[in-house]
């Protein structure tokens, strides 16, 4: 081995032309001190190990943003948060559309009956209906002047009243329906003196009923008076039929 390091160091030196001077014009230059005369160049050596790491470098720039990535996946649903604070009412909106014209609506007739009579002379026979034969009011024809009897013809609610004039005899008048009598009033005669009587009633009635006045008792109590300035008279009318 020694031997080898020998030989490869004689080959490195150089030559003792080469060492001797170097020609330059106007003379020769010296040799180097130190330099020895006549050596080799040795062989290579092994190649050192590695340094330690060097220290990190300063950041370098920011890159230019790179291009958006796909979409993730969608996530499962979260719970449902709480119910937050109700806002502030917002403005009144525009009209909206108007709805489709409505079904039509029931008929808008409008069912009457009603009369208004008066007597046209004393009353003299008692327990038998009264004929009020002055007529005031009787367009539907309801009530008949010739029996003294109003007849329903529409179901539903009514109302009757009677004004008597009293004179000579007491009076005992009762308002009848369906031969029962529902309504009685008596007014005594005061001697020299003409009084007046009444009396005004609600009822139910069916098609068919029949109502009227009548003088009930005895044939003294037929008091009942009518003449050119006196009226003894007899109403009723329809306040409402029946829907069903």
């Amino acid at each position: 081995m020694l031997l080898l390091r020998v030989v490869l160091l004689l080959l490195v030196l150089p030559t003792h032309g080469q060492d001797s001077v170097t020609e330059k014009p106007g003379g020769l230059l010296p040799l180097a001190k130190g330099a020895c005369t006549g050596w080799l160049a040795g062989i290579p050596g092994h190649p050192g190990h590695n340094g330690t790491p060097g220290r990190d470098g300063r950041d370098g720039t920011p890159g230019e943003k790179g291009e958006k990535g796909d979409p993730g996946l969608v996530g499962p649903k979260g719970d449902t948060g709480e119910t937050g604070v109700t806002g502030v009412e917002g403005p009144r909106g525009f009209p909206g559309i108007p709805g489709r014209k409505g079904e039509p609506g029931e008929s808008a007739y409008v069912h009457r009956s009603a009369f208004s009579v008066g007597l046209e002379s004393r009353v003299t026979v008692p327990n038998v209906p009264i004929r009020f034969t002055k007529i005031f009011y009787n367009l539907q024809n309801h009530y008949d002047g010739t029996t003294g009897k109003f007849h329903c013809n529409i179901p539903g609610l009514y109302y009757f009243s009677y004004h008597i004039t009293v004179y000579l005899k007491d009076v005992k008048v009762s308002l009848y329906k369906k031969d029962k009598a529902i309504l009685f009033t008596y007014d005594q005669y005061q001697e020299k003196n003409v009084d007046q009587a009444s009396g005004s009633v609600l009822l139910h009635l069916e098609v068919g009923d029949q109502v009227w006045l009548q003088v009930y008792g005895d044939g003294n109590s037929y008091g009942l008076y009518a003449d050119n300035v006196h009226d003894s008279t007899f109403t009723g009318f329809l306040l409402y039929h029946d829907t069903n």
